[in-house]
This record gives C-alpha cells, structure tokens and sequence, in this order.
C-alpha cells in the first residue's frame, strides 16, 4: 500500500494539505448523512464569504473559471501556468486579496496575454454587466485585476484615514466610518439586558441619503443560496444525534430564517451545550476582523467528527 499523502500541491506562499480520517468507514450510515448534509449546507454559503471580501469577487471569478473550462488555446506554457497559480490563489483567498496580510495579490502574466485569454474562450459565458458588451467587460475586468492602484488592501487599519473606505472589503457602500460608529452607536443606547452583535450579519449601505441595512437571511442578501443552506440544514436535523444537537440546529435555521441577532444568540449557546455529539458543524457569521471596525462577520463553515 502507498504512503499517505499530505501534501497535494503548492503555491504561492500556499499548502494544501490534506489529513485521513481513519474512523470514517466505521460511522453509522446516519453520521455520514449528516457530515453529508452539512457540508453540502455549508458549500452553499461559498458565495456569500466571496462577495463580503470584495465587490467584484464572484465576477473576477466566474471570468478566470470560464477561461479554465473554456479556453482553447495550448495549455501547456509558462504563461498559462501562472494564469493557474493566480486561479488557485483566488480560490484559496475566496477573492484577490491575501487570505493573511489582506493585500492585493496579482497575476504573473500581461494584461495582453489575459485578454488573449479572454478571446480564447467561450464569449457567451463571461458575467458582463447589463450595459457592458464584450469589448467593455474585458477591459473592466482587467482593469480591477491588474490595476496596482485600485482596491489594493482588503482591511485598512491605518491612523489618520476613513477606515471604511479606504478598505476594499464590502460591508459598507456609500457610508463613511463616522457614519457607520455612529449609527451602530445609536442601536447600541436601546436599553437591552443582553444586546445583540448589531451588524453582525448585514451589509450597512446608504441609498437616497438613508443609511440601511441589507441582512443575508431568507428573503434578503443572498436568499437563494439561504433557502439551498436550509433545504440541507433540514436534512441534518432528521438524523441529529440527540436532541441538544437537534435544538441547536433549529435554533440556527431560525436564524437563517429570520436573521434575528438574538436568535443567533441562542444558538450559540445551544451549540456550546452540544458537548457529546460525535458530528460538531460551525456555520454562521462568526469572525470580525475582515471588518476594520471589527462589527461585521465573514461567513464560515466547518464541518468535522470529535
């Protein structure tokens, strides 16, 4: 039998590694429903955490995989493998930022040989804006990628300049830092015993002069992928282990529901009771510091076996 392999490919500055998991076969037939159900929920919230770290992420993406599945020029040059390395490094990052320092990251290749690409490939399937035709898309989209200028840190946290717009992140759209401490201040004076996280799980954007916020739930930011989540959060509550793991996955597709704060609340801590379940699952808005006024949380999943 041939050694384990660990390491399937690198880089960049990037691993991937990859670990066996030895007792796997041994599960009963409804653990492996449930580890299935629950990453094909979490797969669903693979959009979400893209568009959070940059505006123009799912379109830069969907622009370099339909030249990898499309292009029909030979692949076998050093250019085309850069193109690659860049590929992977967008997927690694869920966007064109470093996953770490939150700097911009570039292809190795020309912005000649790019569109050439571009011209290669199938032309029906590049994301255009509604106004764009082919020739403006190309040089939009090249633009964005290339331009060392333009959106070059994810998460700013300099003294002495606008924190929310000078990041390229995308929580915020039209609002200025004073603008967003403010208005999260004001929720924040309702005299409440166990406040919420405000913000926690919204995008703050101004429109028509009104400062909103657009929530991802049901019904809201991203309600399609939400409603695919639930179907398969379902799933697993029908195979749930015991019922303190069953109560805390409805208490989080209540929130995925509703968007209720304090409903995610209670989930959390419904989830921190689950201390005997062999399947545990994290899913939600969790982490903060993709934001540089550390309220808004990216999107995550991680679905493993105790």
């Amino acid at each position: 039998m041939s050694e384990f392999k660990y390491q399937t490919e690198q880089f960049a500055d990037i691993r991937i590694l990859r670990y066996q998991v030895k007792d796997f076969e041994a599960l009963p037939i409804e653990r492996k429903e449930q580890l299935y159900y629950l990453y094909k929920a979490a797969l669903y919230g693979r959009d979400i955490i893209y568009d959070q770290n940059y505006k123009h992420n799912i379109r830069i993406r969907k622009t370099l995989e339909n030249i990898v599945k499309t292009y029909a020029g030979n692949r076998d040059t050093e250019d085309f493998a850069k193109f690659m390395v860049y590929l992977k490094r967008v997927w690694f990052s869920n966007g064109i930022h470093h996953h770490y320092s939150m700097d911009k990251f570039f292809p190795e290749i020309s912005e000649d040989y790019f569109q050439y690409l571009m011209e290669e490939s199938d032309k029906e399937s590049f994301p255009l804006l509604d106004d764009q035709d082919l020739k403006d898309f190309k040089s939009f989209i090249t633009n964005i990628i290339f331009n060392k200028e333009l959106d070059n840190k994810r998460v700013v946290l300099d003294h002495g300049v606008d924190l929310v717009q000078a990041s390229a992140n995308n929580f915020y759209e039209n609002v200025t830092q004073d603008e967003a401490e403010a208005f999260y201040q004001n929720l924040s004076k309702k005299e409440e015993k166990h406040a919420p996280s405000y913000g926690l799980n919204s995008k703050l954007v101004k429109e028509h002069g009104v400062l909103k916020e657009l929530v991802w739930k049901e019904g809201g930011m991203y309600s399609s992928a939400i409603k695919k989540m639930l179907f398969w959060l379902r799933k697993a509550v029908e195979v749930a282990e015991n019922e303190t793991q069953r109560e805390a996955l409805e208490k989080l597709i209540l929130f995925y529901e509703t968007g209720d704060l304090s409903t995610f609340d209670d989930y959390s801590i419904a989830w921190l009771k689950d201390v005997n379940s062999l399947v545990d699952v994290v899913n939600g808005f969790i982490e903060v510091y993709g934001d540089p006024l550390g309220r808004k949380a990216t999107y995550e999943s991680v679905v493993s076996i105790r």
